[in-house]
């Protein structure tokens, strides 16, 4: 029997700004052509079931936004510190764009890079230039010296002030802690290690450093907007199996315990991040480190927050001699499938958007058609807001000649003050058991608290239905449904 389509699933993007990966397409294009393409990309996402973008804001201590103490990023337009031309600030100008399709925004940043490499350029005041003391030389970058309590408290300002400015769903950080190792390289922060140790030895001082960064964003993001999500996106493995009977079931060269200090379980287990997102970028088939088993490992590991899996869609049809599944054309449904038997894993995030806008072998294809032919709602996160809204009011059914119009009036504040900041309808048979939690009966999704007034174009004439509409506040929790019934009657 065919799964039932869940009611309630993160269904995200990864669109990655840094070397123009996904967005804007070419560094220095007109405003108005990145204000086009990326309202192309969104209206592409969102007719695919996409219900949320996670989008790369900062990625070498620069900005894609005007509200921000570092320079312009060089990939937006092309000169590190030159504005946009026209001028218009891009993260506000995609965030009212991603709410007005009712979609969640997560400004997501680069941790560790002051420069992407050593061709960079990079204004005359860029952090890197005027704190040099902050910085370590590694790989043929400048990357910022995490041991250091100054730096961690300017990372947390430049989070703070976004959360301050800008209308964000949610904070969100990649993988890049300490950096991946390079051969011959050496991360040299013995000054700061000898400064702030404190009897730890350096591999334990390290993962201190990045464990104090990751509750310090926490508390900050908390104390100016408690609802906005606080999410991380490591490498897959924390530590395998061999070196730690807790790690998972799994060979692979690389953790992020032991290589990037970042003890990526104790950040879920302790409650510091509302999501984790690990990028399970390994086919069904790999050896090392297979999909399931990696998986198998987070779901018993994740401790009631929610879990993303990072869904490596860029390396359909870029199979390798070690990891040879990722041409068959079956991969990426083998592994929607495998997550979807488990209710303990929330949703997916893909990296990256223009793996899904240019339907490596079908990808996209197969979320319209399949995974997300049905919407879906956004998981509630009830250790933020357990709190729902109040019901619409006042709901009425009109047949019209264009449709069954519903009309309904918006509730007045929930007791923890939160409104109602969209509508759900739904539609039923007046046989059908009423089920709200099936989501194939919606019909609409109505965004905005003030949008009270839906036309239903698909009703059939002459059929009786009940029509279902509940309210959501931000944080997705639902309301008590209120419902109407109606005739439609014969043209």
């Amino acid at each position: 029997m065919a799964q039932k389509p869940p009611k309630r699933e993160f269904r995200a993007v990864w669109v990655a700004t840094v070397d123009n990966i996904d967005w804007p397409s070419v560094r220095g294009m007109p405003a108005d052509s990145q204000r086009a393409e990326f309202i192309n990309l969104l209206d592409h996402h969102q007719r695919a079931g996409i219900n949320a973008v996670v989008v790369q804001i900062r990625a070498a201590a620069d900005a894609f936004y005007a509200k921000s103490t570092e320079p312009w990023s060089f990939w937006l337009t092309g000169q590190q510190g030159r504005a946009p031309v026209p001028f218009y600030d891009p993260l506000e100008f995609m965030i009212r764009e991603t709410h007005d399709r009712g979609m969640e925004f997560h400004a997501w940043f680069n941790l560790d890079r002051a420069t992407f490499s050593k061709l960079s350029r990079v204004t005359p005041d860029h952090i890197s230039l005027r704190k040099p003391e902050w910085i370590l030389q590694y790989g043929g970058r400048k990357l910022f010296n995490l041991g250091l309590p100054e730096v961690r408290n300017y990372v947390t300002g430049i989070v703070t002030n976004i959360v301050r400015n800008y209308d964000v769903d949610g904070i969100h950080f990649d993988d890049y802690f300490y950096p991946y190792g390079e051969p011959g390289q050496v991360v040299h922060d013995e000054v700061a290690y000898k400064t702030y140790f404190n009897g730890m030895n350096l591999a334990n001082w390290r993962r201190e450093n990045i464990n104090s960064l990751i509750l310090q964003l926490r508390d900050s993001i908390r104390a100016i907007k408690p609802y906005v999500k606080f999410g991380v996106s490591p490498f897959g493995v924390w530590k395998n199996r061999a070196q730690d009977p807790e790690g998972s079931q799994t060979t692979g060269g690389l953790t992020s315990y032991f290589d990037l200090y970042a003890d990526t379980r104790k950040w879920v287990r302790e409650g510091w991040v509302d999501y984790i997102a690990p990028q399970v970028y390994f086919s069904t088939d790999f050896q090392k480190v297979p999909y399931r088993l990696l998986v198998d490992w987070w779901i018993k590991n994740g401790y009631n927050r929610h879990l993303y899996i990072g869904q490596g869609a860029f390396r359909i049809n870029r199979s390798t001699p070690r990891d040879r599944a990722w041409n068959d054309p079956n991969e990426m449904t083998t592994q929607l499938n495998y997550n979807r038997q488990f209710p303990q894993i929330h949703g997916s995030i893909y990296f990256s958007s223009k793996s899904l806008t240019d339907n490596l072998n079908g990808v996209r294809d197969t979320l319209l058609t399949n995974f997300y032919r049905f919407p879906a709602l956004i998981p509630t996160m009830p250790w933020k807001d357990p709190e729902p809204p109040l019901s619409p009011k006042d709901l009425k059914a009109n047949p019209t000649a264009e449709g069954v119009e519903l009309f309904w009036q918006q509730p007045g504040p929930a007791p923890d003050g939160d409104k109602a900041s969209y509508y759900v309808v739904y539609r039923f048979d007046r046989k059908d058991k009423i089920d709200t939690e099936d989501p194939t009966h919606i019909v609409a999704i109505c965004v905005g608290e003030q949008t009270t007034r839906f036309i239903d174009r698909t009703a059939a004439r002459d059929n009786r239905y009940v029509y279902v509409v509940t309210a959501l506040d931000r944080l997705h929790n639902e309301s008590v449904p209120v419902q109407v019934n109606v005739r439609v009657p014969e043209p």
